[in-house]
């Protein structure tokens, strides 16, 4: 029989998961989801769960706290039998879990007990994983630690960011979310318990964690870069003799191929210096070698290829990458 379902989300990586519920045998009875919020400009961030119950003609409840006792009374009479979570955003009480007669269940972007938290995406990338997946779990009080109801995995390919990863993997769960909720209809689901001693915690990126290391390996680099896209932004400055540091972002690095007397000159480089050895290519000097910066934006700018950035920018001696200060 098929069951009531309360969807609660708001990010982009939720979109799939609702539009595929909606288009099932199961009824969905609305929508919770974020309050607007206005950014920069005063403009209005557009929220697509939103317009897209709106389009579908789902009420839509959007509380500051879903967990206050005035919020428990509005979510218990959207009479559902599971509520479905993905990117939400809220703590949820256990009060509020034990709404819904078969509990919550969530739709997480890892392969738990790996990257439990907020933003665990950009640390598999950042930690240079390989492979990541979907997990759909049963919601506890504790962070991301319910039983397992079944996974999925996805290969990371070498030059993603976070946000195209994030983009698959939001593809990647309908189909596993369809099984888990037929599963748990039909009384046959399996929950594997997770295991304590693997997990990995992926908190809330903050602004500064954008800033690159120079220090670091090249490999490390990279990966923190594409971590780091589309936010915070990996950003960094350069800083040119008699001139003030310029703030830009750096999109794209790879280990770059030196000749032998270009290894010479990078020797006596500190990280983050730039090696000023070919017109159209920009070189830094990294813990473990050398990069090669493919792509970057300036402060106020359009993304660029290096070759297009030096075109415009004299690298004298003594130019090199670092912080503000």
């Amino acid at each position: 029989m098929p069951l009531k379902l309360l969807m609660l989300g708001t990010g982009e990586f939720a979109l799939q998961s609702f539009r595929a519920l909606l288009d099932s045998p199961h009824q969905v009875t609305g929508l919770v989801t974020q309050p607007d919020r206005v950014g920069r400009g005063h403009h209005q961030h557009v929220n697509p769960m939103k317009a897209l119950a709106e389009v579908r003609g789902l009420p839509v409840f959007q509380p500051e706290k879903a967990s206050r006792p005035e919020s428990l009374e509005r979510l218990a009479d959207f009479g559902a039998d599971l509520f479905v979570v993905a990117a939400y955003g809220q703590i949820l009480s256990s009060k509020l879990l034990a709404l819904p007669r078969l509990g919550a269940i969530n739709v997480h972007a890892s392969l738990l007990p790996r990257y439990r938290g907020a933003a665990p995406i950009n640390y598999a990338i950042w930690r240079g994983e390989t492979t990541t997946g979907v997990t759909v779990f049963q919601i506890v009080p504790a962070l991301d630690a319910g039983p397992m109801l079944g996974q999925v995995a996805v290969e990371i390919g070498s030059r993603e960011t976070a946000g195209e990863l994030e983009a698959r993997l939001s593809e990647a769960s309908p189909p596993l979310l369809l099984r888990v909720i037929d599963e748990l209809e039909r009384g046959v689901s399996s929950p594997i318990t997770q295991s304590d001693g693997d997990v990995i915690l992926a908190p809330k990126l903050a602004k500064e964690q954008g800033a690159i290391d120079w220090s670091r390996s090249t490999c490390e680099i990279d990966c923190h870069i594409r971590a780091m896209q589309p936010w915070p932004q990996p950003f960094t400055f350069l800083h040119s003799p008699g001139r003030p540091a310029l703030r830009l972002l750096v999109l794209s690095v790879q280990p770059a191929e030196l000749s032998a007397a270009e290894m010479t000159a990078a020797s006596t480089l500190a990280p983050g210096g730039v090696l000023a050895t070919r017109r159209e290519t920009l070189l830094v000097k990294t813990g473990d070698g050398v990069a090669h910066i493919e792509r970057l934006q300036p402060a106020g700018k359009k993304p660029m290829t290096d070759a297009d950035f030096l075109r415009g920018h004299t690298l004298d001696k003594g130019t090199r990458f670092g912080t503000e200060a």
